[in-house]
């Protein structure tokens, strides 16, 4: 692999970068202490900045008005945007609107891109997932309650969804619904393009995460499909290729993840590495960057990030060359790696700051307690290494 970063991305980075620093950062304050819906007017007018700087959508096709880079350079963008917490709203590459635009371009018929496709990628409006149920695992994608029933040339829709990320403001949602309840068990299941304002589509709440129940696109929504009709024609892709589309999503999704997570994991080094050497300890001026122990946290956070990028990128650089199938194995082992080695960053950054660490006025206790669900989201740590490890195994039978 060539680690080299190209002139071109050099210059989107720096631009990036400074944009983050300059117009981003500065309202975190805001965006901790005030509802989402009240920055908005503010974000929009950042996107608007964005899309002048010919910086909009990353990961988007040059077709759909996005920048087309590759699995390897959107991972950079994702880690520089990933240092705050509006960075991929306002350049139009946030979850769950990614994804599902990368599963509208490959699967969508010609009346879904014009009608969900073209204004999602152009930020006009925004969608939701809903694939997680309250009742089943989240980490099996086979194991569905919801059910879509055909009458005439609808689909009735029945089912319990929870953290459908982003369904508060989401003009539509992509639904994972059993479709043909007697086929094999990896071809029961469809997705199918729900409206949000459809009768039946019923948002329960937003769900209070670690005492945060956020609001438009930070929140996790819990969703209620009661005899839901929608036509078939909102099918995506084939019937019972629900799980062979999700699996599409998620592998280049994790990717996404890992590179904002390492980005996470950049700021709360700088933050640590700024707070030890600014914060006095003592009468004759030491400050915390004097004791050993932070200077231990220092060196393993060091080790331990550039260990996960490398890995990321790596993991990237396969999908790019052989494609996710093939990386299946290099993106099961970034996805706990990474979300534990910023675990570790964030934790270690939060304990330098003592007191203030447990407080809004820095971004830490935001990362602390929105991202601590990395471990679990999209697999849990324990699923990811389970199914790695077998894989591995039956090389050696």
């Amino acid at each position: 692999m060539n680690f080299e970063i190209s002139d071109k991305m050099k210059i989107v980075l720096e631009m990036i970068n400074e944009f983050v620093d300059k117009e981003l950062i500065p309202l975190e304050h805001e965006y901790l202490n005030t509802e989402f819906r009240d920055l908005l007017p503010i974000l929009h007018e950042k996107r608007k900045m964005v899309k002048k700087m010919e910086l909009w959508g990353p990961n988007h096709p040059v077709e759909l008005g996005g920048m087309g880079l590759s699995m390897v350079d959107h991972g950079l963008v994702s880690e520089a945007l990933g240092r705050t917490p509006t960075g991929h709203y306002v350049f139009g590459c946030q979850a769950p609107d990614a994804g599902n635009i990368e599963i509208l371009h490959l699967h969508g018929t010609e009346e879904q891109k014009h009608k969900y496709l073209d204004p999602l990628a152009a930020g006009d409006i925004r969608s939701c997932f809903g694939m997680t149920e309250v009742d089943m695992p989240g980490s099996n994608p086979v194991m569905i309650e919801t059910t879509a029933v055909k009458d005439g040339s609808d689909y009735i829709i029945n089912g319990h969804k929870w953290y459908t990320s982003g369904a508060d403001g989401s003009q539509f949602c992509i639904v994972m619904a059993v479709t043909d309840p007697e086929a094999p068990l990896h071809l029961q299941a469809s997705m199918i393009i729900v409206p949000t304002d459809n009768p039946g589509f019923n948002l329960v709440r937003n769900i209070p995460v670690m005492g945060h129940s956020g609001s438009d696109y930070a929140s996790h929504g819990e969703v209620m499909l009661q005899s839901c009709r929608v036509p078939q024609s909102n099918l995506l892709g084939k019937e019972g290729m629900g799980f062979v589309l999700a699996q599409d999503r998620l592998g280049p999704g994790r990717i996404h993840h890992c590179m904002r997570w390492l980005g996470i994991c950049g700021r709360a080094f700088e933050l640590m590495c700024k707070r030890a050497n600014y914060r006095k300890i003592s009468p004759d001026g030491k400050t915390l960057a004097s004791k050993q122990i932070v200077q231990e946290w220092v060196a393993e956070s060091a080790a331990e990030i550039q260990a996960a990028r490398l890995m990321t990128l790596y993991a990237a650089w396969r999908i790019d060359t052989v494609g996710a199938k093939e990386a299946r194995d290099d993106v099961s082992m970034i996805k706990y790696v990474v979300a534990n080695t910023m675990q570790k960053v964030v934790d270690r950054a939060l304990q330098l700051h003592g007191g203030l660490g447990m407080t809004d006025d820095t971004i830490l206790a935001y990362f602390f307690r929105h991202e601590r669900a990395a471990r679990i989201y999209d697999g849990a740590d324990e699923v990811h290494k389970s199914s790695l490890a077998k894989r591995m195994l039956r090389k050696y039978e």
